[in-house]
């Protein structure tokens, strides 16, 4: 793994705090980070995380875990102590059901995050990144989607999304916090989980073809997006915090900067697990978009971020991945 970042040097002794670090992303940044020496803490109260992400370096003398939530500032504070990097990825995601829990969403994306960006001023954090989404694109229908054109939000989810980068600017202007927002686009790989109705459709669908089953695709899959390999964004989040001010308090698209279609996508991954499975289409989802499509020329300018793993070398790991770890559990 490690292309693209391999090179990067953080001081001696820094102090990285993963929130969510428990889940898909969050674990993944943590092992980077353990692999290059560093000391990692966790901040999770596993509502959507698992321990069995952390489970591979628990006994690491390096990583500490903390069972909390981002909802209560009083464990933020605690949690960012002594910390110079926050890695800030707790969140509840899903369009879907953003739709049907607007305030908890509200209370824990927003509201979270405001505890953590106030945490982490109070204790001198040098460097806050923290994760937001291709869905504050909302409508525009412009392709690529470039940093400063968005369109009207259509889900409280998005809506989450960019109140939060609203507060890293803020953070940024006011308080000298230098905040980096990544705006994530459709991130795949290892550890994603597969279950439950709000799964992203790469791991949903490789389960459901390991069973036998045929997978619904929502809409006429002739949607397409911005399919990113989870080693891109563990890229992204090290290289924002070796950053410089001058790049701070602003948000960044984090892809590969290419389209792939749903359909596509569909048959690419029943060929390489052996199926001829035909796919069940159903209506298409509330609130989501037709096309994704990022310009990532910004990252590259101000974070050197390369997005060195390509769409078909990410999705032969993940596949990869997801055999060894699931088949057994589908014999």
């Amino acid at each position: 793994m490690m292309k693209g970042y391999e090179q990067l040097n953080f001081p001696k002794g820094s102090v990285f705090l993963v929130t969510g670090g428990a889940g898909f992303i969050g674990s993944n940044l943590c092992e980077a980070l353990l692999h290059m020496g560093q000391t990692v803490r966790v901040l999770d109260d596993l509502s959507t995380g698992f321990l069995q992400n952390l489970n591979a370096f628990k006994d690491d003398i390096n990583f500490s875990f903390i069972e909390g939530d981002i909802k209560d500032y009083e464990v933020c504070l605690g949690a960012t102590e002594r910390v110079d990097y926050v890695l800030h990825q707790a969140a509840w995601g899903s369009v879907p059901r953003s739709i049907e829990m607007p305030r908890f969403y509200e209370q824990n994306n927003v509201m979270g995050t405001l505890n953590m960006l106030e945490a982490a001023r109070q204790n001198g954090v040098k460097k806050f990144v923290y994760a937001s989404s291709s869905s504050v694109y909302g409508d525009d229908a412009t392709l690529p989607k470039v940093e400063g054109r968005e369109g009207n939000i259509l889900s409280p989810y998005a809506l989450t999304k960019r109140t939060i980068e609203e507060y890293g600017k803020l953070y940024y202007k006011l308080y000298g916090l230098d905040t980096y927002g990544l705006r994530y686009f459709n991130v795949f790989g290892r550890r994603q989980p597969p279950e439950g109705a709000y799964a992203a459709v790469i791991p949903k669908w490789i389960k459901q073809l390991l069973k036998d089953e045929s997978p619904t695709i929502h809409g006429d899959g002739k949607q397409s997006r911005d399919f990113t390999y989870v080693e891109n964004v563990i890229e992204a989040n090290l290289k924002a915090c070796l950053a410089p001010s001058s790049a701070a308090g602003q948000a960044y698209n984090i892809a590969s900067g290419g389209r792939e279609y749903l359909i596509d996508i569909y048959w690419t991954l029943a060929k390489a697990l052996k199926k001829e499975i035909q796919p069940t289409f159903g209506p298409a989802r509330a609130g989501d978009i037709k096309h994704s499509n990022a310009d990532i020329s910004k990252a590259k300018q101000y974070l050197g971020y390369e997005g060195a793993w390509s769409f078909e070398e990410g999705i032969r790991e993940a596949i990869a991945w997801y055999i060894a770890n699931h088949t057994e559990k589908h014999a």
